[in-house]
């Protein structure tokens, strides 16, 4: 063996023994609520699980579990929070914390009508929706440029404290689970709007760290989109 050939051996050796896993998000979205089996646009109404969502609660717990996560960070809307709760318990009994940064998309006089009440009220507002249009939803809610800023930050402070191979969960809600995603990987909210499919309940992506941009901020790339455990 050649010192070229010995040293990039060693070098690759090397490689592999300290890049270990990545750093991971996985972004969860809450168990099901009765307003969610109705079709009902709940935005930030605070709404219990149903019985079908604590159920699904333990199952994702239990699968999510296998990522080992060392911690979990949860809206502070009830529905997320329990959700939270049981994966923490499956996990190791992990510490919860809650950060009203990732609740649900505000839907203004959207919340608690169901779709064909909001395309009935709001005719104008469910033509930009299919469309895929970014506007402040119900006339005084957010738009997904106002939920992209704000779980931006709550990111931003996230992955400063996130340690090296270390996995967290994020317990969220459907719109905002897919907005942060989007927002941490660069793609376009309208696009992601568009193109990514909704989160069921219960359903996760994982988000793995692929490395840094040109101006120094850690890259992402999604590895898993609205996976589920079986049977719920």
């Amino acid at each position: 063996m050649s010192e070229l050939t010995r040293s990039l051996a060693a070098e690759a050796a090397t490689g592999t023994a300290t890049k270990g896993e990545p750093r991971r998000l996985v972004v969860l979205r809450h168990g099901q609520t009765v307003s969610n089996a109705q079709g009902i646009w709940q935005g930030q109404l605070d709404h219990e699980l149903s019985d079908l969502g604590h159920q699904q609660a333990r199952a994702a717990a239990v699968a999510i579990s296998s990522l080992r996560p060392s911690r979990v960070v949860s809206s502070d809307l009830s529905r997320a929070h329990v959700t939270a709760q049981e994966v923490a318990a499956a996990s190791g009994d992990l510490e919860v914390r809650v950060d009203e940064r990732w609740r649900e998309i505000h839907a203004g006089g959207w919340q608690g009508l169901t779709a064909d009440q909001v395309y009935s009220q709001y005719p104008q507002d469910a033509e930009k929706l299919i469309s895929g249009e970014d506007f402040k939803r119900g006339g005084h809610g957010e738009s997904l440029a106002d939920v992209a800023r704000r779980t931006r930050q709550a990111l931003d402070g996230l992955l400063a404290t996130m340690d090296p191979q270390e996995c967290v969960v994020i317990t969220t809600h459907g719109v905002t689970g897919r907005c942060l995603v989007a927002e941490l990987v660069g793609l376009d909210q309208s696009l992601a709007w568009r193109v990514l499919g909704g989160f069921g309940n219960c359903h996760w992506a994982v988000v793995e760290e692929a490395g840094t941009t040109g101006t120094g901020r850690s890259s992402w790339r999604i590895t898993q989109w609205n996976a589920s455990a079986e049977g719920v």
